[in-house]
């Protein structure tokens, strides 16, 4: 066993209680502690004068503190002010939140480090609850870092220090440096100039030269991106290799009856995208596929094509949605557009118990369902299907990955996966990298933009005034809200007190409803139909209606506490309207106070109505773990790799992964012994996740 797999706890100075805090940093094991890389660095020979600071930038000046001063703000708070100078000038630092700690550890006359964004307090230069790190510290005692003229800064966790940190950090590369292995082969190093990965591992944390880190950075980054991309390539040749499909063949019965009855025409990029499925479908290799498309491209339709050539030949097709008011949705949609198909048969399969659903089973099991529309319901141990032939899952990142693989196990049907979240390209090509992907680019012709205004709540009133035109005018109007009833920890306006304002004051002469999540499947059925139906004009909801409801004559979308939302979501929500010809309206009612991420997202939805700038942006903001559940695909998390800075690192990871497996599948060549080792140590394992 390599020493950099022992537990963190066995490492001089950490122990078992301190293991415990570590582990919130995601640092378990010795090798943890080497790729906990620094976040930044204080050069103490930096000469940064007080006078050059700009306000509204950040700043980073070393000092020296001249006064300290502790005042009482009344019974609970307090304010903790430190003046330090440069020699020249004076820099006002200001806490008004602050651990013990802090008071106990400065004094005056102490050489500190500050970090923060200048403002500007009675003409005075102020960092507003800074950074700080006391340079000159009698309790530092580690003689490396004490004389350094270079100091890396960790991200910490309680009762970790910086101190600490580094001392633990320094402890580990003295005892196990020599057991830090190459990773790279050496072509790659060549290739890209990279350092070796001890050298590279110690200039990061020890370098006295922070202008030269940044390189060294790229290699770890290179590195997770290109051992992704590895399993992906092998993922995706090894199912071609091994996975032969159902040889379908395009008889043109339902699929052209459906293309017939069409009262529109399809747009070109379903056109495309159909013949890519068809293309897909009727070769020896199984499909797997993932069709993207923006809210409103007509996935629907697309997706029934591929359910009616599965059933043309004799098999059965299952869309699977992670809602029930999606299969609902899709239920009632499906029905519609085959109704001048009665022979086909088309069953709904939700969760719990209700009357029909024993008998909807057995006939599944016998086969005499040809569409099969569910939720979770459908991959229970007791349902069973004589002949699957295709299975589209929607929104399929709400499924875990083993979820999704359950249906396609033993039958090994063509696979098709939907997304009406527009996947940013970079991430697409590191979760789904081993799909096909297709992409609906185009909306419907007569669609319009939606146009979308961010306003404050206090300018609510006139909001209501705006739309009021068209309620008068028939038409219909969504208001959203977060919460279902009042909280006390969190100041938001709920749905209930909205609606009750709503139906008795803003417009008590039409017809309100209110729906959300605790209702009674039955309950919102029956609200949504009657909103469906036009028996209802003004319907207040939680986000239940992010998905699933599809009102043509909805031409107003009001979303409240808009800045608590992400990108996405907002975006899905804003979809719910615009379904028709009518020209529609989004209004972002924004309640203070509102931060800078939630002042770009609400600019962002105001400019643009692309789906796929608005993913783009939505990745930039918030990064690709939180973009959706990325541990629901069976990706690795990424430590140093950002999909937003290094897209151009993983084009070119892709391409020589690519070309390295398209080579060497077992990675068998001599040149290839380091990938092999340490790819199937880390990465192999993920493959079984992508069985199916």
């Amino acid at each position: 066993m390599n020493p950099l797999d022992y537990e963190i706890q066995y490492l001089k100075g950490v122990g078992d209680f301190r293991a415990k805090l570590l582990s919130k940093l995601g640092i378990n094991y010795i090798s943890d502690l080497l790729e906990h890389f620094p976040r930044d660095y204080i050069n103490r020979q930096a000469e940064v004068n007080i006078s050059d600071l700009i306000v509204g930038e950040n700043c980073a000046i070393i000092g020296t503190i001249t006064s300290i001063e502790n005042r009482a703000l009344g019974r609970r708070n307090s304010q903790f002010n430190v003046l330090i100078s440069d020699g020249n000038d004076f820099l006002l630092c200001t806490w008004f939140r602050y651990a013990d700690w802090l008071t106990k550890k400065l004094e005056e006359g102490k050489k500190v480090w500050v970090s923060g964004i200048v403002n500007e307090f009675h003409g005075q230069f102020q960092l507003i609850h800074p950074e700080i790190e006391v340079l000159e510290d009698s309790t530092e005692t580690n003689d490396f870092w004490h004389s350094r003229s270079v100091l890396p800064l960790y991200s910490l966790t309680d009762k970790i220090n910086m101190n600490l940190m580094r001392k633990i950090i320094y402890n580990a590369f003295e005892k196990y440096h020599q057991y830090i292995k190459e990773t790279l082969p050496e072509y790659i190093l060549q290739q890209y100039q990279f350092e070796p990965r001890n050298i590279s591992l110690q200039k990061i944390h020890f370098s006295a030269n922070p202008q030269e880190v940044p390189k060294h950075k790229m290699r770890f980054a290179f590195e997770e991106l290109f051992y992704t991309q590895l399993m992906l390539a092998r993922t995706k040749t090894n199912h071609h290799k091994k996975q032969n499909g159902i040889l379908f063949t395009l008889h043109k019965t339902y699929t052209t009856k459906l293309h017939k009855s069409l009262p529109f025409s399809m747009t070109n990029a379903q056109k495309k995208v159909i013949r890519e499925i068809v293309e897909d479908m009727t070769n020896n290799s199984q499909m797997n596929r993932l069709l993207q498309g923006d809210v409103g491209s007509g996935k629907t339709i697309v997706t029934l094509f591929a359910l009616l050539l599965a059933v043309e030949n004799g098999h059965q097709a299952i869309l699977m949605a992670p809602t029930e008011l999606l299969a609902e949705q899709h239920y009632i949609s499906i029905k519609n557009m085959l109704k001048n198909q009665p022979e086909l048969k088309i069953g709904l399969l939700k969760g719990g118990n209700y009357k029909g659903k024993k008998l909807l089973k057995e006939q599944i099991a016998e086969g005499e369902i040809d569409i099969i529309i569910g939720t979770h319901a459908l991959i229970q141990k007791d349902v069973n299907f004589k002949k699957i032939g295709l299975v589209a899952i929607d929104e399929q990142h709400r499924f875990g990955v083993e979820q999704r693989s359950i249906l396609a196990a033993n039958h090994h049907p063509d696979l098709l996966y939907l997304s009406a979240t527009p996947i940013p390209r970079s991430l697409a090509m590191t979760v789904y990298g081993d799909l096909d992907v297709s992409v609906l680019d185009e909306l419907p012709p007569g669609r319009k933009p939606i146009k979308t205004v961010w306003r404050s709540d206090n300018k609510r009133p006139e909001v209501y005034a705006e739309i009021r035109h068209q309620v008068i005018a028939g038409r219909q109007i969504y208001i959203v809200c977060p919460l279902i009833e009042e909280s006390e920890k969190i100041d938001l306006l709920a749905a209930e007190t909205l609606y009750e304002n709503i139906s008795n004051n803003i417009f008590p002469k039409y017809r309100s409803a209110i729906l959300h999540g605790k209702m009674k499947t039955a309950e919102k059925d029956e609200i949504m139909n009657k909103f469906k139906n036009g028996e209802i004009d003004i319907l207040v909801s939680t986000t239940v209606i992010e998905v699933g409801i599809d009102v043509a004559n909805a031409t107003v979308m009001i979303i409240e506490h808009a800045e608590r939302f992400g990108l996405s979501q907002l975006h899905q929500l804003r979809g719910r309207v615009g379904r028709g010809s009518e020209k529609s309206y989004c209004y972002l009612i924004a309640h203070q106070p509102i931060s800078a991420e939630g002042r770009e997202r609400l600019a962002i939805m105001v400019q643009t109505n692309d789906g796929f700038a608005i993913a783009e942006k939505d990745l930039e903001i918030r990064g690709p773990g939180d973009f959706f559940g990325t541990a629901q695909s069976g990706m690795p998390g990424f430590k140093h790799a950002n999909l937003v800075r290094d897209q151009e690192l993983l084009r070119q990871a892709r391409t020589i992964a690519f070309e390295i497996i398209n080579k060497d599948f077992n990675l068998e060549l001599p040149e290839n012994v380091t990938l092999k080792e340490n790819y199937f140590k880390n990465y192999h394992w993920r493959e079984k996740l992508f069985e199916y």
